[in-house]
């Protein structure tokens, strides 16, 4: 039987870097954005204190939109490709490749993460690896937003990139719960044109 504990990094990788120009141009920037997500990011920013970091920054719209709101904000991302370009349109923060896995991040050093539909490939076997992760680097009273796909129950669909999962918010939440987050606020959103939509707002509650 294949192993699915492990989520398929290189997969993942490699999908997205295939078509990280066409991804770029149609969501690199926060005008693509639902309006309503930009504001909760945006509200969302007056609830934390820097370094913030944007893991999964992609081409480095949200990195460069939380610094525009006064964060010290630095991004991760596993595609070469997507490092590149946001360090060649935002030369003026910090972006690095890497893994949510194992962050070069020293254990309390953040007041926040924006995971902004960066955990939506990794399987219900293995996202409390990168959730715990944040859990580490995220010092107590810091915050943490996930953006993601909902739905009713836990299950895998075809996302044009590499397979995603859809995520009730009670499950969700659970998982951050038991990585020692405290859920302070959840979001849905169900709308014609789009995928169903979810949000989490928590802070990290103690050390583990």
């Amino acid at each position: 039987m294949e192993n699915t504990s492990v989520p398929a990094v290189d997969t993942v990788r490699e999908s997205y870097s295939a078509r990280a120009q066409e991804y770029a141009d149609l969501f690199g920037s926060v005008t693509s954005a639902h309006p309503l997500d930009l504001a909760l990011i945006g509200s969302w920013t007056d609830t934390v204190a820097g370094p913030v970091l944007d893991a999964g920054c992609g081409p480095g719209q949200w990195t460069n939109f939380l610094a525009g709101r006064g964060l010290a904000v630095s991004g991760v991302d596993l595609v070469p490709e997507f490092v590149e370009r946001a360090r060649a349109q935002y030369p003026e923060h910090s972006f690095e490749i890497g893994s949510f896995e194992a962050l070069d991040t020293p254990s309390g050093a953040l007041g926040g993460v924006l995971s902004w539909y960066s955990l939506i490939h990794h399987s219900p076997n293995d996202i409390r690896i990168p959730i715990a992760e944040f859990a580490r680097v995220i010092r107590s009273g810091g915050g943490l937003l996930l953006g993601f796909f909902e739905g009713p129950t836990v299950e895998a669909f075809d996302h044009a990139v590499a397979t995603a999962y859809r995520w009730p918010v009670a499950a969700l939440a659970q998982q951050l719960t038991d990585a020692g987050f405290e859920v302070v606020e959840t979001h849905t959103r169900r709308e014609s044109g789009y995928r169903p939509h979810g949000a989490i707002t928590a802070v990290r509650s103690h050390a583990r």
